[in-house]
Order: C-alpha cells, then structure tokens, then sequence
C-alpha cells in the first residue's frame, strides 16, 4: 500500500512510475550495502584490466563486451566478471545521462549547513528520488544536494523540505540557468 501511494505521489510531482522503479533499483545509493556510507574509495583489487574496462564505458556504455574483450585481448566472460563485481562493490554504474534543463526540468544545487554532524541529514535526503547528488562536503556547506525538479514549485517544496529536517539550520539553494558542461568520460586517471 505504502509502495503505491508513493506512487502516486511521485507521479503528481512528474516522475513516472517507471522512474521511481528505477531509482529504486539502479541508483547508485541502493547497490550499496546499507551501511555503506561515504566515499566509494578505489577498491585493492581495482587493476589496469579493471581501469581498462571503466574507460571503454565511459567512452561507450553500450559497447558490447565482446567487443571490449578483443580490444583488451581477454575473455568475454572475464569482462562479464569484472563488471559485475565492479558494479556490485559500487565502484562502476553505467546509465544513460540526460540534461535535465533540455527535458524540461527545473535543476538547483543547495547548499546545506547542520548543526552537528550531516549525516543524519544525508541519509535522509538521499533517499529522496528528486535528489541525484548528496556529498558531504568540508567548507562553507555541511552538505551539498542536487536536485531535479518538474517546475519551481516542486523546488520550493523540495527546499523547504530540507529546511524542515531535523538538524537543518540554513540552506542556499543555486538555481541551475544553463548546462555548459557535463562529462563522465574522463577516464580513471591512473
């Protein structure tokens, strides 16, 4: 029942049941295990082959891997291991990046101070569908959050929300104008 009217909610807010169902499933946040909180560091046992495999996707996410195989002259099962543990451990997710201002959407970046520490706050707000990048940060912002909205209200809604959660004490939120630059191909810089 739960399940449903979330639903619905998300549907009233523009999201599909379709995208709900995949945030559910594919984002990042829910292939870690529950505990897993903070940075991804490089695992030990990322090699060459592994850093190989990371850069033929951020190139290409639908090369196939028996392309990428002969390219690296290793098995085609091999790539199909690699990757799996790769996204198991939470360091690889391949999907298809948009520019959510090209869709129509309202996109912001809030800044978010706690008074004590944001983890509580980060938890929370990573859980949200609406929130696409949650770091906790040192500097001026205990938190930054990146949100993607279906309109300004729902931004509004989205903020205040925030400003709500317990051990929130302020917020400043960046309204996105313009994209010029987003990128995910620059490679694993060995």
């Amino acid at each position: 029942m739960r399940r449903r009217s979330a639903i619905r909610l998300e549907k009233s807010r523009g999201l599909t049941e379709c995208v709900v169902e995949w945030y559910e499933s594919h984002a990042l946040r829910s292939q870690l295990q529950p505990s897993a909180r903070g940075p991804v560091a490089p695992a030990q046992r990322v090699d060459e082959l592994d850093r190989s495999i990371i850069e033929a996707l951020q190139e290409n996410g639908r090369e196939s891997f028996r392309r990428i195989a002969a390219r690296l002259n290793v098995s085609e099962g091999t790539i199909r291991a690699r990757y799996a543990r790769l996204t198991q451990e939470g360091i690889l997710q391949v999907v298809g990046v948009t520019n959510p201002l090209g869709l129509g959407f309202d996109q912001a970046l809030l800044g978010v101070k706690t008074s004590g520490p944001p983890s509580t706050v980060a938890d929370e707000i990573s859980h949200w569908p609406e929130a696409d990048y949650v770091v906790v940060t040192a500097g001026r912002y205990d938190l930054v959050v990146e949100v993607v909205a279906s309109g300004r209200q729902e931004l509004l809604d989205l903020t205040n929300r925030i400003r709500a959660l317990d051990g929130v004490v302020s917020t400043e939120t960046f309204f996105y104008l313009e994209m010029w630059k987003q990128l995910y191909d620059w490679g694993t810089r060995a």
